[in-house]
């Protein structure tokens, strides 16, 4: 009887194929536009131009140019990560505090921007920072020292922040909704007050939002050439520079395909720390 029972348990053949085939288009663009491209780094970065297996490319990173361009890379990145952090967190914190509608309209705001061209948005603060820019005619106007802030690490900075702080702000919302208001009224019930319950109940139970977010903005951050591009003017150059001159200038593919592989390094050690602090991905579930 038992026999019977777990035959009728058991999922049509049908159903499995049909779930098999409907992973299919899924299979395919993993294996054509994640796998292949990996393999072809790995091939070029690990190859010189005979085929010959070759570290050469990916130890030129110790070069003092190749050096200079990743440490700085490193520092910028930080530094925006460490700045959309700290304006994102108060941010994220009202929003959680918020009513349905009101929080909807906020995170609208913010996303909103990230509707537009990536390009187009480095491109208005280009010509917002420029020296002629529409920040400077009105400072000029005001009688105002001029800003000279453009291709300088300040701007790029900037731009980073600008471009990838809705990436901070939404792990973080994301995580904060999720505390139990009663938690933290029955932390102010047995005596904390407002920084205490910050520090011991808020802040460590949002921590999985704010490794997801440290991630989400770091990678984009440390990988970017476009914003060095066009706020650095050019005189910048971050390792992201020198990887894409490399494929597009000097068509060395084997060369940028090593220093590709070095910031793989990075990106693996972003992703560890998010698995290991953000197991159950709350910080990145909407």
């Amino acid at each position: 009887m038992s026999k019977a029972v777990s035959k009728k348990t058991e999922p049509p053949k049908t159903a499995y194929f049909n779930e098999k085939l409907m992973t299919a288009p899924y299979l395919f663009w993993s294996i054509a536009f994640i796998i292949i491209p990996l393999c072809m780094i790995f091939y070029y970065g690990l190859t010189d131009r005979t085929g010959a297996f070759t570290l050469e490319n990916v130890t030129a990173i110790a070069t003092a140019e190749h050096a200079k361009a990743l440490w700085l890379s490193i520092g910028l990145s930080i530094v925006s990560t460490v700045i959309c952090l700290l304006l994102a967190y108060p941010l994220a914190m009202i929003l959680a505090q918020k009513n349905v509608s009101q929080q909807s309209f906020i995170v609208l705001i913010f996303i909103l921007p990230m509707w537009m061209n990536f390009l187009l948005r480095t491109l208005a603060w280009q010509t917002l920072l420029e020296k002629t820019g529409v920040i400077n005619s009105i400072l000029n106007f005001l009688h105002l020292p001029a800003l000279n802030i453009i291709n300088t690490p300040g701007a790029i900075i900037l731009g980073m922040v600008y471009n990838f702080l809705p990436f901070m702000i939404l792990p973080l919302y994301n995580s904060l909704t999720k505390i139990d208001p009663n938690v933290v009224n029955a932390a102010y019930d047995l005596g904390a007050n407002a920084v205490q319950t910050f520090l011991r109940v808020i802040f460590p139970l949002s921590i999985p939002g704010v490794i997801s977010g440290i991630t989400m903005v770091f990678v984009p951050a440390l990988t970017t050439f476009v914003i060095s591009n066009l706020l650095g003017g050019s005189k910048i150059l971050l390792i992201g520079n020198v990887i894409e001159q490399e494929f597009t200038q000097a068509s060395n593919w084997h060369l940028g395909s090593g220093l590709s592989i070095v910031l793989m390094i990075f990106i693996i050690i972003n992703m560890v720390l998010t698995a290991i602090f953000d197991k159950n991905g709350e910080g990145t579930a909407l």
